[in-house]
């Protein structure tokens, strides 16, 4: 009873329970790089990061950073269970490593350089069953093989994901400085309009037509950001698919994207 009632989640469609692993291997790494106990450290300087392991204040680290992307590398390796969730809080100066069951993780691919890990390759074992040299090939072995990651609600918060390939094709375009931002396409078309209609103002016809924008006329495409600054141009990971963020019931709603949320959840 009480305002919750009626409230029901729905589970993503890739979305895994976490079945929980040891923390004995990852307090024992942590050991061994550098992790200063508290004893050690109660007066020594504040520019140091907590670390915690499944809720628990095992001491603190000076290079958390180095820390942080030497147990993401070992995690994409398997040398660390995929299940583990890695998150700093850089504000609160803290490490929160979590290995326990019954956190909702879900994949995502995992995106370096602004480029997909994935290859086509890998499409091709998994559609095979085996690689090349006829090894055995499923779908654990491209969380072995670094290609996706599994996260769970609180590291998803600390990373940049896109919905789709394009938009880190997009932003590639953009950093090497090919496409012009759509900022500025904005303004060239408008001078351009203002341009014509003073033209035809003068001859006395009448003012040119405005071309459709492109995204009007298919009315299923995903609309960009008009707003530039708000559009980042660094991603971490990608959706294998933008419907992956919803559950069951949600997914078979035609057209979600172009709903009031509030509608999509009753």
């Amino acid at each position: 009873e009480g305002q919750a009632c009626g409230l029901v989640k729905n589970l993503a469609l890739m979305a895994t329970i976490s079945v929980g692993s040891m923390s004995g291997p990852i307090i024992e790494f942590l050991e061994e790089w550098g992790l200063e106990s508290l004893e050690e450290n109660a007066h020594s300087s504040t520019l140091t990061t907590k670390v915690f392991v499944n809720g628990v204040w095992m001491g603190v680290h000076r290079d958390p950073t180095n820390l942080i992307e030497t147990l993401k590398k070992l995690r994409r390796k398997d040398d660390v269970h995929p299940e583990v969730s890695i998150v700093r809080d850089i504000r609160e100066r803290e490490l929160r490593l979590y290995t326990d069951p019954g956190r909702v993780c879900r994949p995502l691919f995992i995106v370096e350089d602004q480029q997909l890990v994935l290859q086509k390759r890998h499409v091709r074992w998994l559609n095979q069953g085996s690689t090349d040299d006829g090894e055995e090939y499923k779908w654990q072995h491209l969380t072995k093989s670094g290609v996706i990651e599994l996260l769970d609600a609180e590291e998803e918060e600390t990373v940049m994901i896109c919905m789709t390939p394009e938009d880190l094709e997009y932003a590639r375009l953009v950093a090497r400085g090919i496409l012009p931002s759509k900022e500025k396409e904005r303004e060239d078309k408008e001078k351009q309009i203002a341009r014509e209609r003073e033209k035809a103002e003068e001859e006395g016809k009448p003012p040119p037509e405005i071309p459709p924008d492109p995204e009007d006329k298919d009315p299923s495409i995903r609309k960009k950001p008009t707003n530039e600054a708000s559009q980042p141009h660094v991603w971490t990971h990608c959706e294998i698919h933008p419907s992956m963020i919803l559950g069951i019931c949600a997914s078979i709603i035609p057209f979600p994207d172009h709903n009031q949320s509030p509608r999509n959840t009753y």
